[in-house]
């Protein structure tokens, strides 16, 4: 497999394994989820086909899956063919796409172009729901992105050592309800606050960035809260932290992350937990249930 192997019909064939009879199209963005996603869907007994998109998937996946197609922003025509061709009748999304991108590197078919004029306003959910509903039509189900890695999924409770401060958890309930909106809204998923008062909203700059802003807005101990949308669909779209999360937080001695148990992904946990015990950082994980209190 991988960049050397036997290529057909535009694919990149790695060898047939034996007693599979379960296919499963991944449709991979950019991060550590497609290859984790794709190494647990093989040790599950599925054959992988994947459909990768340049300049955002880890070249890595090639030497991870069955079959490989690489793939500009926009061409759900190729998609689309790709996992019909290869039998997928299952497939699910994982990873990224970098929402500036969107302006710059987007190069649709004539089918994305179909699904693109359909769409009223270019939310992430109404563009990733637009294209579930065509897999769907032509009999391929769109799963959770979390089916081969449940495990991934948040637990409830303080993961941390230190726990939040009673004012650092009066931070979190208002950053808690705004970033609920802001997602309502299908804006971003995070929220930095700072002794109840809001200093940074996710918008297409993504998480990182928005906690930098905030924190340095904020001076120092930070509140930064990330949560699933009202009705989250989680077959796309889930919200992950990880190590990288709590690093950028330390550099502006950001002090508590908030986010939403058993639905937000976390990478890395072990590092993460033990990087964020090391700085001080508390890692608050609450479910819906408690914040209604």
């Amino acid at each position: 497999m991988g960049k050397d192997g036997p290529a057909i019909q535009g694919y990149t064939k790695g060898d047939a394994l034996s007693g599979k009879d379960k296919v499963l199209g991944l449709i991979a963005g950019g991060g550590q989820f497609p290859l984790l996603v794709a190494d647990s869907a093989r040790r599950m007994g599925y054959e992988v086909v994947a459909v990768a998109h340049q300049g955002e998937t880890e070249p890595d996946l090639e030497n991870r899956v069955d079959k490989i197609k690489w793939i500009k922003l926009g061409q759900f025509g190729q998609l689309l063919r790709t996992l019909k061709e290869n039998g997928a009748r299952q497939a699910l999304m994982a990873g990224s796409i970098t929402k500036r991108k969107m302006f710059e590197n987007v190069r649709p078919d004539l089918k994305g172009l179909a699904v693109m004029t359909k769409l009223a306003i270019f939310h992430d959910d109404d563009i990733l729901r637009a294209v579930a509903r065509e897999l769907e039509q032509e009999g391929i189900e769109v799963i959770s992105s979390t089916h081969c890695l449940p495990e991934l999924l948040a637990p409830a409770g303080c993961l941390t050592r230190r726990k939040p401060t009673r004012e650092e958890v009066k931070d979190i309930e208002v950053g808690w309800r705004v970033a609920k909106e802001l997602g309502r809204l299908d804006i971003g998923q995070c929220v930095v606050v700072r002794q109840k008062t809001v200093v940074a909203l996710e918008a297409i700059e993504g998480t990182d960035q928005t906690i930098l802003r905030g924190g340095k807005l904020a001076k120092e101990r930070a509140v930064v809260v990330k949560v699933s949308k009202p009705g989250q669909d989680l077959r796309f779209d889930v919200p992950a932290v990880g190590l990288g999360t709590v690093q950028v937080m330390a550099q502006v001695n950001a002090a508590v992350l908030a986010i939403e148990a058993h639905k937000t992904l976390m990478f890395d946990k072990e590092k993460m937990l033990d990087y964020a015990n090391q700085k001080g950082i508390s890692i608050y994980s609450l479910d819906q249930e408690e914040m209604r209190d």
